[in-house]
């Protein structure tokens, strides 16, 4: 009988228990699992307190693979301190102040980035970012939401 109550206790205490928040972009791309590269480098150019911010931010996220697209090097290189600032032009091309969802995008929009440069949106194929396609789009943060993106899009 006590063993029971005690499981009838804990059912209970389990089933009063708060409900999860929302994650930040950050928490929500490290909790994905495909986005290690792309937290390592907001890390190294010191965003993460910026994307954990109150935002709104969209984030086109390019995935882990997405990366070890670049060229060889080029995301060790990214990643030395002396080259932080660049990393920091990349990165921030990726983000675009606001939150826009896949529903507010039309086709050759341009949205300009957090960066200063102006990216390209394109729904003939798909739905692209500049020449990055959009795998999967909608994920939503307590701070704004991600794109996952097939390529680095790179400033000019």
């Amino acid at each position: 009988m006590i063993r029971k109550f005690a499981l009838s206790l804990t059912a209970t205490a389990l089933l009063a228990a708060p409900a999860a928040h929302a994650a930040d972009i950050v928490d929500t791309a490290v909790g994905a699992g495909n986005f290690e590269t792309l937290v390592a480098a907001v890390t190294a150019a010191g965003l993460v307190d910026t994307l954990k911010g109150e935002g709104p931010f969209t984030v086109f996220a390019p995935t882990d693979e997405a990366f070890a697209a670049l060229p060889a090097g080029t995301v060790e290189d990214l990643l030395k301190p002396e080259n932080k600032d660049q990393l920091v032009a990349v990165l921030t091309y990726h983000v675009v102040p606001g939150k826009v969802m896949s529903t507010d995008l039309t086709d050759d929009m341009t949205a300009a980035t957090v960066q200063g440069g102006e990216i390209t949106i394109d729904l003939d194929n798909g739905v692209m970012v500049n020449d990055a396609t959009v795998t999967t789009a909608d994920i939503e943060a307590d701070n704004g939401v991600i794109h996952v993106i097939d390529k680095v899009i790179l400033p000019e």
